[in-house]
């Protein structure tokens, strides 16, 4: 994770840089505004890749004399298929198109929101997938 965090490190000091340059030279509210919202964000993530770089064990990608088997093993759950983010995503146009068109759908929206929203979260707890 330390490179990781040089790299947004890098990014966050450039555009720290480039953004009074850039509102000097353009004058434009909207793109030095962006810039700065660039600037923390990038910022946020190097912080963020800092502090779990501390409390990591050194990993085989930080170590200059690592080979490429050092990083063989288990990398961690990768889940399946699940439908449910589709069945998710109906729901929320249901809702939305309720907004629009009438409460009733938007109520009938909001109760199938709340099935389809616990399928998702307990899809691991039933089934061939659960743990």
């Amino acid at each position: 994770m330390k490179i990781e965090a040089w790299v947004f490190g890098i990014l966050s000091v450039f555009v720290l840089v480039v953004t009074p340059i850039y509102w000097l030279m353009s004058e434009d509210p909207t793109g030095t505004t962006a810039l700065v919202m660039t600037f923390f964000l990038s910022l946020l993530v190097a912080f963020y890749l800092t502090i779990t770089a501390r409390r990591m064990d050194e990993r085989p990608e930080d170590r200059k004399d690592a080979e490429i088997a050092d990083g063989a093993g288990e990398l961690g759950f990768f889940p399946p298929h699940s439908w449910w983010p589709l069945h998710c995503a109906l729901t929320l146009s249901v809702v939305v198109l309720g907004v629009v068109f009438g409460w009733w759908l938007f109520i009938a929206g909001c109760a199938l929101g709340i099935v389809t929203l616990s399928g998702f979260i307990f899809e691991y707890y039933r089934g061939d997938h659960a743990h």
